[in-house]
């Protein structure tokens, strides 16, 4: 869900905007939002069409993963160290303001609520609903679980990256991610084992799944670990970077394959197959795509459209409204005539959770980043013009 430079990861101007990132972002919400729409009225295409759109996340995921540990990287490579306070004040304004404006209307205003139930409202302040958090209970938010994960993992990335530059460690240190990884398998194969398979002939089944194996973060690793690994290669490796560049295409069309086999392999979402095998097939599958789709040889590198562009700049605005905007307007627009279930209400909703995010740009996330870029050059600007003390004699 941001934006970034291509200066640590290829050959080409250090200003060069990733094209190729933004199709990729609207596309994760734009799958999100087809697979969140069946939770409502909806046409009969969108199973179809949107039945795999779960995976939506683990792209957001895998774009993090790359974007956040390339520029982290960056830094490793320079031998400079990390600066937390940076890091955070940039993930702080850029995340929170916007979450907590759509958390209080969730919260003060229950009418828009798409469902009964809503977890404790600490737990969405402490990024700890991912954890079990069970659908027969808590309906209402939900999908604020992948915001969780996404904040536990830039809470653990700087800090595990401000080790790796005290230890002097630098590239080595790659080497840990395929560790994790099989890590994440057992895990989930643990999970399964013991609270998961137990429960097979439950009639809540799938809720259990999902508290289990779909929403926990030590689950759902795979995603941001491949991101961060493409960033490590890229960044300490020139010689893999110089190969896929050379072979994007070929390498976007594999990932293209690596996801048709998820595709099958997904199937039931709330299986053993998912959990343990489909969940890393599907993130090897979205980050094959990303490595090829930023190097600038790929057919894509360049590709401008405005479409995507703007559904890349709103789509964590999207995210975060689209579930409490698409409840709204259903529940006002069906008293008009207009049936829940027919194209003309989705697109209404659809058009209605742009309309939505736009509004969380414009209000929220722009003023909230000029006060951040006024702390940063406020900070650099009295860390660089310190004082001279002058010895007295």
């Amino acid at each position: 869900m941001h934006s970034s430079t291509f200066n640590n990861l290829a050959s080409t101007s250090e200003k060069h905007k990733l094209l190729g990132l933004d199709h990729l972002r609207a596309l994760a919400i734009t799958y999100v939002l087809l697979f969140h729409y069946q939770l409502f009225g909806h046409p009969d295409w969108v199973n179809s069409v949107g039945g795999f759109g779960w995976t939506g996340v683990d792209l957001f995921f895998v774009l993090s993963g790359f974007l956040i540990a390339g520029q982290l990287f960056g830094i490793v490579k320079k031998g400079r160290a990390i600066s937390m306070r940076e890091f955070f004040i940039k993930r702080f304004f850029r995340i929170i303001p916007p979450y907590l404006v759509v958390l209080g209307l969730y919260t003060f205003v229950p009418f828009l609520r798409e469902r009964e139930h809503m977890a404790s409202l600490w737990r969405y302040l402490t990024f700890t609903l991912n954890f079990g958090l069970d659908l027969r209970t808590t309906g209402t938010f939900t999908h604020a679980w992948s915001l969780c994960v996404e904040e536990q993992f830039y809470l653990i990335l700087p800090l595990t990256f401000w080790v790796i530059t005290y230890l002097k460690a630098g590239k080595k240190t790659i080497y840990i991610l395929p560790g994790i990884l099989v890590l994440g398998f057992i895990v989930r194969y643990a999970s399964w084992h013991y609270w998961v398979q137990p429960h097979l002939s439950d009639e809540h089944f799938g809720s259990i799944w999902h508290t289990f194996i779909y929403y926990p973060t030590y689950c759902r690793l795979d995603g941001l670990l491949i991101g961060v690994g493409i960033a490590g290669a890229y960044t300490f490796y020139p010689r893999v970077k110089e190969l896929a560049n050379k072979y994007s295409n070929l390498l976007m069309f594999l990932g293209l394959i690596v996801l048709i086999a998820a595709y099958f392999i997904c199937k039931p979402e709330s299986s053993f197959n998912t959990g343990i095998w489909g969940f890393p097939v599907v993130s090897l599958g979205y980050g094959i795509i990303v490595a090829a789709m930023v190097c600038p040889s790929n057919v894509l590198f360049n590709l401008k459209s405005i479409i995507t562009a703007q559904l890349a700049t709103l789509s964590y605005g999207i995210y975060l409204s689209h579930k409490l905007v698409i409840a709204f307007m259903q529940n006002v627009l069906e008293k008009t005539g207009i049936a829940r279930d027919s194209n003309l209400m989705m697109m209404f909703c659809i058009t209605g959770s742009i309309a939505g995010a736009l509004i969380l740009r414009y209000v929220i996330e722009k003023p909230s980043l000029k006060i951040r870029d006024k702390i940063l050059n406020k900070w650099k600007y009295n860390k660089t013009h310190k004082p001279v003390e002058t010895a007295i004699l």
